[in-house]
């Protein structure tokens, strides 16, 4: 089990989860920020956090964001598991479900 990131961070991108994490899983991508299934640790830090309530436990996450699941494990396809997200800064891609989306101005 995971935690999830949904749409209510695309194009926001906040990061106050990423200051949170004490295991570094939060990664960048460049619309939205992704949780890496494997290294995360459950610690559910991320979630309060959140100022836009994107952060979900994976059973919990909203029936009309479900598809975010997938795009979070997904997401790290190209790259394995780092290790760390830090090291890695904006990774120049997103998952499909997410760069397909039409651009939000900040706070639509």
């Amino acid at each position: 089990m995971t935690y999830v990131i949904a749409e209510p961070c695309v194009d926001v991108k906040d990061k106050a989860c990423i200051e949170e994490c004490p295991v570094d899983c939060i990664y960048e991508g460049k619309r939205s920020l992704y949780i890496h299934p494997d290294e995360c640790v459950d610690c559910g830090a991320c979630e309060p956090v959140c100022p836009v309530e994107a952060i979900y436990y994976e059973d919990d996450v909203p029936e009309q964001w479900s598809q975010y699941y997938e795009a979070n494990v997904h997401f790290f396809d190209e790259i394995g598991s780092p290790g760390g997200a830090a090291k890695m800064g904006e990774i120049a891609h997103d998952h499909p479900i997410i760069a397909t989306l039409p651009l939000r101005v900040h706070g639509e």
